[in-house]
């Protein structure tokens, strides 16, 4: 295979050997760029799983340093890297499982002022984030740029995820348009969430992403997925494009970006103004 060193065909001999992936497969891999969006519960999985399968190129983004609470769930950072910022934490962790991987740091809060040029730069961009801000900024940016999104969220028991094609197919306003009020929907701090739980969401995130690279099976276009852990269920809801979507729309009325206020709790159920809402 012309361009992979011996390593790394033995690396990937078992997606090469995959009928609907092989040596061409592996190439677009290697050839692309993906953003993910948080290296929390949903970007631990997700950046694993993109490094293992050679992704060249992986972008991360946050602005968080690793907490003990973190280690519960966010599996691409360990003990020794509490209080190290997880861009940093992520980007050794990839570097030790493949170093044929490049890594983009952005040790940053995603903002109206940067969310356009960051995503610009990527082919597809990964949702990972567990704010509603942040999550509706991600949307409204790939809108606008005609980006490919993997969308995920989850709670106690529960993920929901889609994928979006900006402009194209329905994006998370024609489905929630609106974020809910601060206060209404308590984060994973407040409620709490099984370990397991984003494993699977971000193992099915990442599953979207080589599949939009690849080209292979049917992505998760106008259709949302929920995972309910406590019946080991999944249910699909048909979603579609609105005509009136204020973002996608026919006659969008967003057409900048919106940086909704960002509030969160601290551990001890103080109110905490910022992005770390982990």
């Amino acid at each position: 295979m012309q361009g992979f060193s011996e390593e790394e065909i033995v690396r990937y001999a078992r997606h090469i050997i995959l009928q609907q992936i092989g040596g061409a497969g592996q190439r677009k891999l290697k050839d692309a760029s993906v953003l993910v969006v948080g290296a929390g519960g949903l970007g631990s999985p997700v950046l694993v799983y993109l490094a293992a399968a050679g992704v060249g190129r992986i972008g991360v983004i946050d602005n968080d340093v690793v907490d003990l609470t973190n280690l519960q769930r966010q599996i691409v950072h360990g003990t020794p890297d509490l209080d190290r910022p997880k861009t940093r934490s992520a980007a050794e962790t990839i570097g030790r499982l493949n170093p044929h991987v490049q890594v983009d740091e952005h040790e940053l809060l995603l903002s109206k002022d940067n969310a356009l040029d960051l995503i610009d730069d990527y082919d597809v961009i990964v949702d990972g984030c567990d704010n509603f801000p942040t999550r509706y900024l991600v949307n409204d940016a790939c809108v606008m740029k005609k980006k490919l999104l993997v969308e995920a969220g989850m709670l106690q028991f529960m993920g929901l995820l889609m994928t979006i094609d900006g402009g194209r197919t329905a994006c998370y306003r024609c489905v929630f348009e609106e974020p809910p009020p601060p206060g209404t929907v308590p984060s994973c701090a407040e409620a709490g969430v099984l370990g397991a739980v984003p494993g699977v969401i971000g193992s099915l995130q990442a599953t979207e992403v080589l599949k939009l690279i690849t080209g292979v099976g049917e992505p998760l276009f106008d259709r949302m997925l929920q995972f309910d852990a406590l019946a080991l269920a999944f249910y699909e809801v048909k979603v579609s494009r609105r005509s009136d979507c204020p973002v996608c729309g026919d006659n969008p009325r967003i057409t900048e970006l919106i940086e909704y206020e960002r509030v969160c709790r601290t551990p001890q159920g103080g109110p905490e103004a910022g992005g770390r809402c982990t």
